[in-house]
């Protein structure tokens, strides 16, 4: 598997360096790409689930990859066989402890749904009430985790000898995917995170969030009310008739952006297929596997960013992006403020067709094209914004996403000023402590001051690394004189012409000057071959030091 995952990479190394053209649909060979972009697609199907996963992450990272690569690897599909019914009613015996007959009155043999990781069943528990099973594929954990085994070598591989290393940051990457594979394959977690979202939306009269049965679920097994009704894309016009489409647009926009940026709580996969209009016209959220927290700092760039969009402040934008980044060694800053400014300036023009998730993703491709790695929450951002441009335009067509948003900049920033009880509780610890300490340390410092013993430390330079760099130089100077004075010597006996020949010449003169080739030859293939892997360890040093300098702490 991983011997054909590195074939496949390598054979698609081109699409990870391509910059896309702005001019929509100019692509160097067009057709070519498409079908290379389909290629890789479905081979990533054919590899199983988690590599279906990784794609679908990679549809995240238009930084990294063409439009058309990341557009093929969004609608990655699961292709499964059908788990026989013997094995899931197996499985939730032991996961639950109980016969399937003894806790369900009537239960679908036939699945409703059946993906890479899960397979969905409907049922009737013994009280009456109508329910959706979700259960994990038998052995689907052990499959994932000797998969990212794999990854993790082949990810330090291409960090490291690869040209589009830097760019990638596939150990980070592959450490995200990690986390979110292992929260997909505990549907504990996917229970927790739908009571969450069901407290966020117990103000919101036009969503609604499945309940799940504690009673009926485990790590293995979820099993939670059904709700009835369709997909929203599924929904026809002249049904749409009978809906207030705006309003439900506008509260689901809202809903979301909130949960996002003042909760912090991010609805990663939030695609039509996850969203379903009910008989009573609301708005079901469904599948809430994925769900990423976004740190304080993320929320606040965010907001920062989504504002200065709004107004079409393509500068602020790019010092917002240019701060939330991680510049690589090619970044050009200047061509990348021009970039963002010529794009954002341009957004306000397109009205109801512009769409928010778009213009984060295309920010996140014109960083990775000037040398700047998005932080990965901003991709994320982007996809889900995407993903939720879908559902509110069906539902009607004349939303902006950027009038909403300005619409609730307010609301936003009021929330982003009210601290937590726990934020103002350690707030206030901090200032305790920094009061008492205060004094005391404002008397050692104008002490010192006084008598005359105030130095600074400052580490300016890494002192170990230049002590070996003098070292070496030392030692080969020492040598090389050595080696002249051999030179010399030899050249001093061969005029003398003095002792005995060795073919025709003076002996000892040709055993110097034979001594001062070789130690020659020694010193140069020294220099070539001994010092490339101190640089290379040096520069691989710096770029993890690059790399996790700026990692997010939550």
């Amino acid at each position: 598997m991983i011997t054909r995952l590195g074939t496949l990479l390598v054979r698609h190394m081109g699409a990870f360096s391509t910059q896309s053209s702005e001019i929509p649909g100019d692509s160097p060979d067009g057709n070519k790409t498409a079908e290379d972009a389909r290629n890789f697609t479905r081979s990533l199907e054919e590899m199983g689930p988690t590599f279906i996963k990784f794609g679908q992450l990679l549809s995240t990272r238009r930084d990294l990859l063409p439009a058309v690569y990341t557009d093929e690897l969004s609608r990655l599909q699961d292709d499964v066989e059908v788990v026989p019914v013997e094995q899931i009613r197996a499985r939730i015996e032991e996961s639950l402890g109980a016969p399937v007959n003894a806790m369900f009155s009537e239960f679908d043999d036939v699945p409703i749904a059946a993906a890479s990781l899960a397979q969905v069943h409907r049922g009737v528990t013994k009280s009456g009430r109508d329910v959706v099973v979700k259960v994990l594929r038998p052995g689907v954990r052990d499959r994932v985790r000797n998969d990212l085994d794999s990854l993790a070598g082949l990810a330090d591989f291409v960090d490291h000898n690869t040209p589009v290393g830097p760019r990638l940051g596939a150990a980070r990457m592959l450490a995200q995917f990690r986390r979110s594979m292992a929260d997909e394959l505990d549907y504990r977690k996917e229970a927790a995170n739908l009571r969450l979202f069901a407290d966020l939306a117990e103000d919101e009269r036009d969503l609604v969030v499945p309940t799940p049965i504690d009673d009926y679920s485990t790590d293995d097994v979820l099993t939670l009310e059904l709700m009835p009704g369709k997909k929203i894309t599924d929904v026809g016009k002249i049904e749409l008739l009978d809906v207030d489409g705006p309003a439900l647009a506008g509260s689901l926009f809202h809903f979301m952006l909130k949960a996002m940026l003042v909760d912090g709580i991010l609805h990663a996969d939030p695609h039509p297929g996850n969203l379903f209009l009910t008989p009573d016209h609301r708005i079901a959220i469904l599948d809430v596997g994925m769900v990423v927290r976004l740190p304080a700092r993320v929320r606040t760039s965010l907001v920062k960013l989504l504002v200065a969009i709004g107004d079409a402040d393509g500068e602020a934008a790019a010092m917002v992006l240019a701060g939330m980044g991680h510049p690589l060694e090619d970044y050009d800053a200047a061509a990348f403020r021009d970039s963002v400014t010529h794009l954002v300036s341009s957004t306000l023009a397109m009205g109801p067709d512009l769409q928010a998730g778009t213009v984060l993703m295309e920010l996140a491709r014109l960083s990775g094209e000037h040398g700047l790695r998005p932080p990965a929450e901003m991709t994320m951002v982007g996809k889900a914004l995407l993903n939720l441009d879908q559902a509110t335009q069906h539902l009607d067509p004349g939303f902006t996403p950027i009038e909403a948003i300005r619409a609730n900049v307010s609301t936003i920033l009021r929330a982003g000023f009210s601290p937590s009880a726990g934020q103002t509780l350690l707030s206030g610890l901090e200032g305790k402590e920094f009061i008492e300490r205060l004094p005391r340390r404002a008397n050692r410092i104008l002490d010192s001051l006084a008598e005359g013993e105030l130095s600074f430390n400052i580490n300016a330079v890494d002192e170990d690394r230049l002590h070996m760099v003098l070292h070496q130089v030392a030692n080969r100077l020492s040598v090389a004189l050595i080696l002249a004075a051999i030179t010399v010597a030899a050249a001093l006996l061969m005029v003398a012409d003095v002792g005995p020949r060795l073919l025709g010449y003076p002996a000892l003169g040709a055993i110097f000057f034979l001594i001062a080739a070789i130690g020659g030859l020694v010193m140069v293939v020294g220099i070539l071959f001994e010092d490339r892997p101190p640089v290379r360890r040096v520069k691989r040093r710096d770029r993890r030091r690059k790399l996790y300098d700026d990692a997010p702490v939550d």
